[in-house]
């Protein structure tokens, strides 16, 4: 008689879900010992490993209130969807991924009605920068939390949080494509290197960033700094930000896809970055950064009176230091910006202490036996489940 396969529910609710839970599914058939049915949410990158979604990621993939405020009726139709779909199954292990707006929304409800079901959060929401008291309440739903930053285990045992494991950034996996080589570190040292400009991945955050990123190379130039910008661009915005970089006065060449934007990590002496998962890329390659954002008033009120870190950039937090400038609100002009990234640009004191700041990240970020993060993940999902990982060749 065959073994009854393992059901596995797994629900994201952005991109950056989605492409986690297709490393976690490649992972989850690799260390496994039984064949798997897999159900829940995704987008592409979790249909190529063979899950078909309930419906297209885009319906619940929102970010900022307003956004949310102005979609509430087809996001509550969603979850509701989603959880009597997995109340139905009823699977062996539900797996949340990020985007807990949307994801924790769907684990309370479905634990309401399956007390008994195994529930894994795969990326711990931001409790120890706001809203601490979700890691308590957290407790009621989730039995492990998945933890992508290396802190992140500490903050929920000092909040009461759930269960929680560092099972690694999924960034650590890819430090092959990070690392610039010989030619690329050369590269770095040229007489008009590269500054990388990142402006964002979502539309409000480039329309808003664009114009005060151009205006900041213009300064830069004013100062007497020699370098050459690289621009990537997510494909979605492309259009987008050829636009907004017409009107700079100093010219940017476009970079599509993400071989080629990592290419220009490897050999960019610089980098003007919105906050986000890029300037922790950016980290690991060692390009030193400063790192800028602006969101709406109405948002920036109700943030600042939750939130409880001294910083928003992801390698400051891992480093416990404010190793990397940030400009934010307010402080995000020109003016500001170009004065935290001139002194980046040639050989000199910041620069120095930057780059042996990156450095240190390698050693508080690797996991102690090795692993990859996905496949550590994959073992605490199998664990959940009730079945033993077995180990892969």
């Amino acid at each position: 008689m065959s073994e009854r396969p393992l059901t596995i529910w797994l629900v994201a609710g952005e991109e950056s879900g989605d492409q986690l839970g297709a490393k976690l599914i490649r992972s989850l058939r690799a260390v496994s010992g039984s064949p798997l049915a897999l159900s829940g949410v995704g987008g592409d990158a979790m249909a190529a490993e063979g899950m078909a979604s309930l419906f297209p990621l885009e319906d619940v993939a929102v970010i900022g209130y307003l956004a949310v405020a102005a979609r509430i009726r087809l996001l509550m139709r969603r979850i509701r969807q989603t959880v009597r779909a997995c109340v139905a199954a009823r699977p062996d292990v539900l797996v949340i991924i990020d985007s807990p707006g949307f994801t924790h929304a769907v684990a309370s409800r479905v634990r309401r009605q399956l007390p008994d079901l195994a529930v894994v959060d795969y990326v711990s929401p931001s409790v120890w920068a706001w809203r601490p008291w979700r890691a308590k309440t957290m407790r009621g739903y989730i039995d492990h939390v998945l933890a992508l930053l290396p802190f992140e285990p500490d903050a929920h045992r000092r909040l009461g949080g759930p269960a929680c494991t560092y099972v690694g950034h999924p960034l650590i996996e890819r430090l092959g494509e990070l690392r610039p080589g010989p030619a690329e570190i050369a590269a770095r040292q040229a007489p008009e290197p590269v500054l990388a400009v990142l402006p964002g991945s979502r539309r409000t955050e480039i329309e808003r960033l664009m114009p005060i990123f151009g205006a900041t190379l213009a300064a830069l130039r004013a100062q007497g700094h020699a370098f050459t910008v690289e621009l990537p661009a997510v494909a979605r915005h492309r259009a987008l930000v050829a636009r907004l970089a017409a009107a700079w006065t100093v010219p940017a060449r476009l970079v599509d896809g993400e071989a080629d934007k990592l290419a220009t990590f490897r050999r960019a002496r610089a980098a003007l970055a919105a906050s986000g998962t890029v300037t922790l890329e950016l980290a690991l390659s060692g390009v030193p950064m400063a790192v800028a954002y602006q969101v709406p008033k109405i948002e920036e009120v109700i943030v600042r009176r939750l939130i409880q870190v001294p910083t928003i950039v992801l390698p400051n937090l891992i480093l416990g230091e404010n190793a990397i400038p940030e400009l934010i609100q307010a402080e995000c002009t020109p003016e500001r910006l170009a004065a935290a990234l001139g002194p980046l640009l040639p050989d000199g004191p910041a620069r120095a202490a930057q780059e042996a700041a990156l450095a240190r990240l390698d050693a508080t970020m690797r996991l102690p036996d090795g692993d990859d993060p996905s496949r550590s993940a994959a073992r605490i999902v199998l664990a959940a489940a009730g079945r033993r990982a077995v180990t892969a060749p």
